[in-house]
């Protein structure tokens, strides 16, 4: 995976210079058809992220948030979030990242996640583990919900969602809960600093990248229903330890 991981890295950065550009810049927000924010910044960066790619691996298919999927019977697919967490972005909040996985028959081999604001870049290749600037980072070994950290990114959605009811019951029993939410908090559960992280609405560019990042940290990754999948809609990353009791929390 070594030219795979190499032009991600510098894929992932070059995108994360285009967003500082604009990153408390009071940029212009429009509206997508689903109603979620977009800007300039997503749209250069994901052009930023294919010119990259296809430079190198022309024959590669690509999916992007903002320009759809390219090359779709190619055995290999970069699959590229230009903003994850664009929301925070136009806020002027930091913890928003640039999220990049490769995928080789349906199997994420590679997941990066870039935060240009704060200067950090986590990643993890299959079998290589997962690395946090430079160091091999895991998660923590935190045995009981009630010492859990658990992160969300969007408390209300998983109120409004027939999820409610699991949320309530995770929520109750945790230490603390934080809204450190988007691919950042991913990156604190896969780096020890949480133990909990979850979507109850996750898309497939949102998760993966994240994937492999939990997995190669020694955690678990499922969706809401506890299927080891990235394809599902939805999102639960946890450390080893926890991973059972949070998912019969949330099932009930």
């Amino acid at each position: 995976m070594g030219p795979i991981l190499e032009l991600a890295l510098d894929a992932v950065w070059r995108a994360g210079k285009v967003t500082l550009s604009h990153f408390q810049t009071g940029v212009r927000v429009e509206k997508k058809e689903d109603e979620s924010p977009v800007t300039i910044a997503d749209r250069e960066a994901e052009k930023t992220m294919r010119s990259v790619i296809e430079a190198r691996f022309p024959n590669d298919g690509i999916l992007g948030e903002e320009y759809g999927e390219d090359r779709p019977s190619a055995p290999r697919r970069w699959i590229l979030d230009p903003i994850d967490g664009t929301k925070s972005f136009i806020h002027g909040v930091p913890l928003y990242g640039v999220l990049l996985a490769v995928e080789e028959a349906g199997e994420v081999r590679v997941g990066v996640a870039h935060f240009p604001a704060l200067q950090e870049t986590i990643w993890a290749a299959k079998g290589l583990g997962c690395h946090l600037n430079g160091r091999r980072v895991r998660v923590s070994d935190v045995d009981r919900v009630e010492n859990a950290l658990v992160l969300t990114s969007d408390a209300e959605e998983c109120e409004a969602t027939e999820r409610a009811e699991g949320w309530n019951r995770l929520r109750k029993a945790a230490r603390l809960v934080r809204t450190w939410g988007d691919a950042y908090g991913y990156s604190l559960v896969a780096s020890g600093r949480a133990e909990v992280m979850l979507d109850a609405r996750f898309s497939l560019w949102d998760a993966a990248a994240v994937r492999p990042i939990i997995e190669e940290a020694g955690g678990v990754f499922t969706d809401w229903e506890g299927n080891t999948t990235h394809t599902n809609g939805s999102g639960v990353a946890t450390n080893a330890a926890v991973a059972d009791t949070v998912r019969q929390l949330l099932a009930g």
